[in-house]
């Protein structure tokens, strides 16, 4: 489902912005500094709840503002999120509503909206740490497989649990709770994990040999070793744990590892070259979503130019135009015709944004 409207106000430099977005190609044009990407981080914060460019929520609201609002329309939903400012030394806080309702966690937003972004540090995937490549692949997850987010909330309230009572000092027999409630969550989270990540790998790898021309390996680990079960990991890991005072195994230390032969393909591969292979990640995702479940995710585009030559640029736009999709794309140039001819042109100025 496409986005149709758009409302923003105080997201950084923007205090107030109305969008009406065509369910194809739209492009945000304009000079660097006047709003693009901020209009891309809000359309991203109505599907996850959080911005792709920042971990700290409150960098997001606008200087001067208590708070920033998204609204949009996606189909027959309306989705609200909001962003106060933390009091004191308080972090900020991230409220939602869909069609009215307050949702109980951020994740929620993922089925009503589905978003995905490819940004000039989109190459993070592969150079970076575990944390994203686990939420690109939870992303898609959770639209595979229904109870995935249930079980995903559950694990991570155990950890949160389990970890605090490491810090308060509590001994290896008194974790049994935690290590049963991370049991009982983790293993079907890890199982639904594995099983699309099978699905997903040999679009992956057709997908790698296109836009780049040779393939990586890659394994998914489960983040303990699968010799033994996850009771017996978090039962063997208990005195490590407690010295440590924090969870050292278990689905939240899972990782894609990418390598070429015996070293990280990060060691090998230029940034050109891990630009790509982290495209070809994004992209065959978006493909495998829409083959298996006739999803279609609005797909957020910022500078798609950025370090690569034009023959690889070539092959990722001819990727990305055969995707049956709704693109908002950033651009300094309102006459760009990367994606073909677009279908809506908003040019941006200071914040502020009038159609062409």
């Amino acid at each position: 489902m496409a986005l149709v409207d758009l409302l923003v106000e105080d997201l950084r430099c923007i205090e107030r912005l109305e969008l009406a977005l065509h369910p194809r190609l739209n492009l945000i044009a304009g000079p660097n500094g006047t709003g693009k990407t901020s209009v891309l981080e809000s359309i991203f914060l109505l599907g996850r709840g959080r911005s792709f460019r920042t971990r700290s929520s409150e960098r997001l609201i606008r200087h001067g503002a208590e708070r920033l609002t998204v609204f949009g329309r996606v189909g027959r939903h309306a989705i609200g999120v909001e962003v106060q400012r933390g009091q004191g030394h308080g972090a900020a806080a991230t409220r939602a509503k869909v069609d009215g309702d307050f949702v109980q966690t951020l994740t929620e937003l993922t089925g009503t909206f589905p978003v995905q972004v490819i940004d000039p540090d989109v190459q993070q995937l592969v150079e970076g740490g575990a944390t994203g490549r686990r939420r690109w692949l939870d992303w898609s997850v959770f639209h595979v497989e229904p109870r995935f987010g249930a079980h995903w909330a559950r694990y991570a309230r155990a950890l949160k649990q389990r970890n605090a009572a490491l810090r308060a000092g509590v001994g290896a027999e008194g974790l049994r709770p935690w290590n049963q409630e991370m049991v009982a969550a983790g293993v079907p989270m890890a199982e639904a994990r594995a099983a699309h990540y099978a699905a997903l790998e040999p679009v992956w790898m057709e997908a790698q040999a296109a836009l780049l021309g040779f393939t990586v390996s890659a394994t998914w680990t489960a983040g303990w070793d699968r010799e033994r079960s996850l009771e017996e990991a978090l039962a063997g890991a208990s005195a490590h744990d407690v010295s440590r005072g924090t969870t050292s195994v278990g689905p939240h230390r899972a990782d894609l590892r990418i390598r070429m032969g015996t070293r990280a393909a990060r060691e090998i591969l230029s940034r050109g070259q891990l630009k790509l292979l982290a495209l070809s990640m994004v992209l065959a995702q978006l493909e495998v979503l829409q083959g298996s479940l006739q999803i279609a995710p609005t797909l957020l585009i910022d500078d798609p130019a950025a370090e690569l030559d034009n023959f690889r640029l070539g092959a990722v736009i001819e990727r990305i135009r055969a995707l049956d999709t709704q693109l908002v794309v950033t651009t300094l140039a309102p006459d760009s015709s990367l994606f073909g001819s677009p279908d809506r042109v908003y040019q941006m100025g200071q914040g502020r944004a009038k159609t062409l």
